[in-house]
């Protein structure tokens, strides 16, 4: 029987809320790990989809110099500045893109964290090439690319082997937030996006599903699709 993923999207929704259902997601299934959560044997991995509005967060790596505005100007276009807990530098979310947070169980899947990554680069990878667009690596880089532009930025944090924080890839997104950072701390690259590479508004719903079908195909897991969880995430808050 395949292992079981339980997804949520969870529409747009502030960063600090979601990191923090996150944080709790992941303790859950350490504690389950543990054998701490004898009545919940069923829990299941975690994949929670969000839009969050404009933010910009810098990981524990980073360098806070590759933010190039300050947090007034910051304030004047309706954006946060959060420092988090995840790897990589500096990164953007806004509208129109899709940030994806899987929170897995890599003992119940594989114990390496270059290949988890790896995956999560394919899964895109695979995803642009169904809208016939050639994304690809770049050696010693993390995320996916197309040429030397970004479409996909990701940063994980990883505790007794369960995972959080993810990806975020460009759809719709409007790119001139980016010339606010340096993204990823990376000079001399670029941002770029579906609809910019297509040249049309993609349906974000329509992505997302095929982001779903490459990871169950990767992972080797079974979907369970849920439209959202009710506020505030009390199924997973106070387990």
């Amino acid at each position: 029987m395949k292992r079981q993923i339980d997804v949520y999207d969870l529409g747009r929704s502030q960063y600090r809320p979601v990191w923090d259902l996150q944080k709790r997601a992941q303790q859950l299934l350490i504690r389950k790990k543990r054998g701490e959560l004898s009545s919940h044997e069923d829990l299941n991995d975690f994949l929670f989809f969000v839009e969050h509005p404009h933010v910009y967060t810098l990981g524990k790596s980073g360098d806070s110099a590759n933010l190039l505005k300050t947090l007034s100007e910051l304030s004047d276009l309706d954006a946060e500045y959060i420092e988090i807990d995840r790897g990589g530098d500096i990164t953007y979310h806004g509208p129109g893109q899709i940030v994806g947070y899987p929170i897995l169980d890599l003992d119940q899947h594989f114990t390496d964290i270059h290949k988890y990554l790896r995956y999560l680069e394919e899964i895109v990878i695979r995803t642009c090439a169904d809208f016939g667009i050639k994304a690809g690596r770049i050696e010693g880089l993390t995320g996916v690319w197309i040429g030397d532009k970004k479409i996909c930025a990701m940063g994980i944090r990883c505790s007794r082997w369960v995972t959080m924080h993810g990806f975020a890839l460009n759809v719709n997104t409007d790119l001139n937030y980016f010339q606010n950072i340096v993204p990823c701390g990376i000079s001399d690259k670029e941002v770029t996006s579906l609809s910019e590479c297509t040249g049309k508004q993609i349906d974000e719903h329509v992505v997302k599903e095929k982001l779903l079908n490459h990871f169950a195909d990767l992972f080797d897991v079974e979907i369970n699709k849920h439209d959202s969880i009710p506020e505030p995430y009390s199924q997973f808050l106070y387990l």
